[in-house]
């Protein structure tokens, strides 16, 4: 639709349409002199999902196309025709703009008076987004004025728009509101509206859900590995935990984690919950549940934290009183890796069969340990370790080919070096 009224302004539609209706064949082409697309350069305002379309569309004209989205970086626009440029220079150099803004509270009637007098003369507008991300009659006046040679608008501060003072100018084609409105897009809605539910449901995606704790312009799938190793740690803190947790305490650190702290919270109560509760637990209802339960869930600074650039730091505190943190990362942005339980600097992947156990810093646990394992048939897959001190308690992380059964737990637990443990599956 944004290409439709661009062509309908540059080509004088409206007018020629009228003129043929009303029985008129001008015979002075002049009159009927329009322009054309190839080689103008269009400045999209706005790089979300309907820029993109009508950057694409634009390119196979043969135009020259210009962004502004300050939430959009270069690599994220490889594969389009298209220059990201500063707000300043797309006002100086495009032919025509395109307005392709969500209305927010900062977005409102933000192309104004002192963005239209920083365009070039003859400038042509197309707003097919929202009527009240521009100012009316700013763009009135400077139509009135001839600083903007035409607009073509699909959408209007107030609909219907009996007091808009666009309607009934010159060199304006406008629509009521139609962008949207083929069978085509019915029913593509209604077919995307069920499988973003089912893919919710299932917790594969959770795009366009307006209760998601997550930042304007981020993709769901790029944020999974973070929300996975919120959830990871979760999981873990549950595991190790005797009983009841009372509060939750989250901290960010490093560039990758920026601006993080609220979805990975909500990962982390995710995490904590889902083993314990009979009812599903999502990224949406996770915080309402803490709730429910008296969870205190904080945002904090200073814990006692691995050394790593980014990492995601969970402390709990238990019922009794007792603190424990554990922090994680992520390899190549991707991999979580947990590299701290407690007091305990460590280095694992935490998937598959887990037996968490603390024990005394003495020799021969490994091999007392291998051997109970090995004697029931039970693999290792690999086995870290760390501790606070020489001689002090450590802590063991095996990962398994397989659970171990009640009984042979029962056992380990009995070595006298144990001093707890615990399985998990993650």
């Amino acid at each position: 639709h944004t290409l439709l009224l661009m062509l309908a302004l540059c080509r004088r539609l409206p007018v020629v349409h009228n003129a043929m209706k009303e029985g008129w064949w001008l015979l002075d082409r002049s009159q009927q002199m329009g322009t054309q697309l190839k080689n103008k350069t269009l400045g999209i305002i706005g790089l979300g999902r309907v820029g993109r379309e009508v950057t694409q569309r634009s390119a196979a004209f043969g135009m020259d196309v210009l962004a502004y989205d300050p939430y959009v970086a270069e690599e994220q626009i490889n594969n389009l025709k298209v220059t990201l440029v500063s707000q300043k220079e797309l006002l100086a150099r495009s032919d025509i703009i395109s307005l392709h803004l969500p209305l927010t509270p900062t977005t409102e009637n933000f192309f104004n008076a002192d963005l239209i007098a920083q365009t070039k003369p003859g400038v042509r507008l197309i707003n097919a987004a929202a009527g009240r991300v521009w100012d009316e009659n700013a763009v009135a006046d400077a139509l009135k004025s001839g600083h903007v040679a035409g607009i073509g608008v699909d959408v209007f501060a107030q609909e219907p728009p009996y007091n808009s003072p666009l309607v009934g100018l010159d060199n304006v084609v406008h629509t009521p509101h139609i962008g949207d409105n083929t069978a085509e897009a019915t029913q593509d809605i209604s077919i995307q509206i069920v499988q973003q539910v089912l893919d919710a449901l299932r917790g594969t995606d959770y795009r366009n859900a307006v209760n998601m704790p997550i930042l304007p312009g981020m993709q769901f799938a790029d944020l999974r590995p973070i929300l996975m190793l919120g959830e990871i740690v979760g999981r873990l803190q549950h595991a190790i935990s005797p009983g009841p947790i009372q509060r939750v305490a989250v901290e960010t650190r490093g560039d990758d984690m920026d601006g993080m702290v609220k979805p990975l919270t909500v990962a982390i109560l995710k995490g904590v919950l889902a083993p314990v509760l009979s009812q599903p637990v999502s990224y949406i209802n996770a915080p309402v549940l803490a709730d429910e339960r008296g969870i205190e869930v904080t945002q904090t600074k200073g814990l006692r934290a691995a050394n790593y650039t980014n990492l995601l730091s969970c402390q709990v505190t238990w019922e009794d009183g007792t603190e424990i943190v554990i922090s994680g990362t992520l390899l190549d942005k991707q991999e979580p890796h947990i590299v701290q339980i407690d007091q305990y600097p460590i280095n694992f992947v935490p998937k598959g069969r887990l037996l968490i156990m603390g024990s005394h810093d003495k020799p021969g646990v490994i091999g007392r340990v291998g051997t109970l394992l090995a004697s029931n048939g039970i693999n290792i897959a690999s086995w870290y370790t760390g501790r606070a001190a020489p001689g002090g308690h450590t802590l063991t992380v095996l990962s398994l080919d397989e659970a171990l059964p009640d009984p042979l737990m029962a056992d380990l637990k009995q070595l006298d070096f144990v001093r707890h443990a615990v399985q998990v599956e993650l």
